[in-house]
């Protein structure tokens, strides 16, 4: 089976949560991870900051890179980056895992927060794939990972929270473009998402304990994404893949491992966009 040893992966938001899990589960095959987030202060109600998670990259065996990077601010990304191909040689892998969220109707959006969604959804993954290109270009088998929903535009995920459902969406549009204009280069550009809702810190915060037993662990997108940024990228890009059809494409079929004691696949908490 192919691996990610020696493979360089930016990853943005990783301090914690799904982004955190990916570098994880590359750092396992003795990957080098940047660690490309906000957090270097521990937050009040979220764990995790860029330098335990880069404890959480090395003792997984791999070698972690934390920066202080907001994707919204274009000097930071291209720093950023040329910091991490100076240290590891280059970048194979980009991640844009970094968003925002507000679940909130038109009225009840402030243009502060429809701002912010669409300033890290869209505009923080568009500018992180244009500064990463001219790196990934020169790699074996470079690949761009979204972390965004299929193109379902249907009317009922747009309803009740329509800017946000515009930032997600934004996100798979630079897949379906990107995937196209850079297909000679060889770079793979796709998308991954979760059939459930995932177990986050932030899951947690919203909804309590109560809530997160009723989503899947990180690790279903963590293995799903490996099974994706293993592929050949000339013969895979474009897609819009959901987890545990990533996982039934190789044979797995049976995710209990990745639901909490006690919880029936019924009970799980179906994802938004799909």
């Amino acid at each position: 089976m192919a691996d990610l040893k020696g493979k360089t992966l930016f990853i943005t938001g990783a301090s914690r949560g799904i982004g955190l899990a990916i570098g994880k589960r590359a750092a396992a095959d003795g990957a080098n991870v940047v660690i490309a987030a906000k957090t270097a202060e521990p937050h009040a109600k979220l764990a995790g900051t860029i330098y335990t998670a880069a404890e959480e990259i090395e003792a997984a065996g791999g070698k972690a890179l934390p920066l202080i990077v907001d994707v919204r601010e274009e000097v930071m990304v291209e720093a950023a980056m040329e910091k991490a191909v100076e240290t590891f040689g280059g970048i194979d892998i980009l991640i844009n895992n970094a968003s925002a969220i507000s679940l909130t109707g038109t009225l009840q959006t402030p243009m502060k927060r429809y701002d912010l969604m669409h300033q890290i959804n869209i505009r923080g993954t568009f500018l992180c794939s244009q500064k990463a290109i001219p790196y990934l270009k020169k790699a074996e088998n470079p690949h761009v990972l979204n972390l965004s929903p299929p193109l379902n535009f249907e009317a009922h995920w747009f309803a009740p929270h329509v800017a946000y459902s515009m930032a997600k969406y934004g996100m798979s549009l630079c897949v379906l473009g990107m995937a196209e204009e850079f297909r000679k280069d060889g770079i793979a550009f796709n998308a991954l998402w979760p059939r459930t809702a995932i177990a986050t810190a932030a899951i947690d915060l919203i909804g309590g304990p109560e809530v997160q037993k009723k989503c899947r662990k990180v690790g279903i997108m963590a293995d799903a994404a490996h099974i994706i940024l293993t592929k050949p990228s000339r013969a895979f890009s474009g897609n819009f893949c959901v987890d545990d059809e990533v996982l039934a494409s190789v044979g797995v079929t049976d995710l209990a491992r990745y639901r909490f004691d006690g919880v029936s696949e019924a009970e799980l908490l179906p994802d938004f966009f799909v």
